[in-house]
């Protein structure tokens, strides 16, 4: 399937000079979301994937399906203060600034091979954090999966060494 077919993209949001890839037409439509959840589970089959992590709220969309069908837990990577028990922590730098994710401290348990989703790669910066939570909690990161990948912004560079693939790639 061409997901680009069915990503609306809208220009100028939510700023000037900005392409937004609005991935609610996408999940809105039954086969383009069946499809790009049936495509990532495909890829992830044979890498003997024991958990899905997916970072809010994008990554809870495609992370929940795909361990569902590949029959493994969902842990959910949150902001501060809203996981209810004890959790680790992992700090990222923004472009202007500092921001946090957490998961909960039993999660991942040592040596689980972890496959990362979430809707976009951009720069990189929030998925390095989320594998580096992974890593800090014990899991080794088998995967990391996107709906869309903006090529241009280079977040790729900022994964080296890890698998990474996405299903449909725009320049910006």
């Amino acid at each position: 399937m061409d997901f680009k077919e069915k990503i609306r993209v809208i220009e100028n949001f939510p700023k000037e000079g900005i392409s937004f890839k609005d991935i609610t037409t996408l999940i809105g439509d039954g086969d383009g979301l069946k499809a790009s959840i049936d495509e990532i589970v495909t890829y992830l089959k044979d890498k003997e994937i024991d958990l899905v992590v997916g970072p809010e709220a994008r990554g809870f969309i495609f992370g929940v399906p795909v361990a569902y069908a590949l029959g493994v837990g969902f842990v959910p990577v949150r902001k501060p203060g809203k996981l209810p028990y004890e959790t680790i922590s992992m700090k990222y730098d923004l472009e202007y600034g500092q921001d946090e994710l957490q998961i909960h401290k039993d999660a991942i348990k040592p040596g689980q091979r972890v496959a990362i989703i979430d809707d976009l790669l951009a720069t990189g910066g929030t998925i390095k954090a989320v594998a580096d939570l992974v890593e800090s909690a014990g899991g080794i990161v088998a995967s990391l999966d996107f709906v869309i990948e903006l090529t241009g912004l280079e977040g790729k560079k900022k994964l080296e060494g890890y698998d990474v693939y996405s299903l449909t790639k725009y320049e910006f």
